[in-house]
């Protein structure tokens, strides 16, 4: 797990980022989940950041409307071209 760290700070520095800029959200789930999600996305999922509609990708599904920001962020750094910074 040792080097997922520096992608699960990078989840959790984006989140707290952009819920501090919106001055809206939540950083809880985005805080404890990255370390997980951080696995589930380099381990386990199948996706290709380069073309987010390929039909037989995995998805994951999180029903807390509050770790959007974990999932931007997550789709920023995996590299998905319709998720930007700004």
């Amino acid at each position: 797990m040792a080097t997922n760290l520096p992608l699960a700070n990078a989840i959790r520095a984006l989140s707290m980022d952009a819920v501090e800029k919106a001055q809206s959200g939540h950083c809880g789930l985005p805080l404890g989940f990255a370390d997980s999600a951080t696995l589930l996305f380099q381990e386990f999922l199948k996706f290709d950041a380069a073309n987010p509609e390929w039909p037989d990708r995995d998805r994951l599904v999180l029903s807390a409307g509050h770790g959007s920001m974990l999932l931007y962020s997550l789709l920023y750094l995996t590299g998905n071209p319709d998720v930007t910074l700004d």
